[in-house]
């Protein structure tokens, strides 16, 4: 399990979160990701999750950021950011063309992997 953090003040983005993949049949609409499950895009620059797993981030100020029809269509850079500190932090895509996603920006963020007991 992994927690990730804003890379400029530390803010918890996510809560715990594991590696795995999206599920099989999804739809447009329906979330690209399950919760509680990530997944590392094709050039490990954007971490994938679901919407519901990133309660640490805002939506960006700037309207500009925030276009789409009937949600965010996420083609106009950044539109998320850190609650804590305001750094751009992410993309949501939830418009009804895009899959519904929230992906943060590998380069901004930090990873905290939480340790499980070992079982005997």
């Amino acid at each position: 399990m992994s927690v990730y953090y804003c890379g400029s003040c530390q803010q918890p983005l996510t809560g715990e979160v594991a590696l795995g993949e999206p599920p099989m049949g999804h739809e447009v609409v329906s979330p690209r990701m399950a919760p509680g499950i990530f997944k590392v895009n094709f050039d490990a620059s954007l971490l994938i999750f679901h919407p519901d797993d990133v309660p640490g981030t805002a939506l960006h100020p700037d309207s500009r950021r925030l276009a789409g029809c009937c949600g965010l269509a996420g083609q106009d850079g950044p539109n998320l950011v850190c609650s804590g500190c305001g750094v751009e932090v992410g993309t949501k895509e939830s418009d009804c063309w895009t899959d519904n996603l929230v992906a943060l920006i590998v380069s901004v963020v930090t990873e905290s992997v939480a340790s499980r007991p070992s079982r005997q």
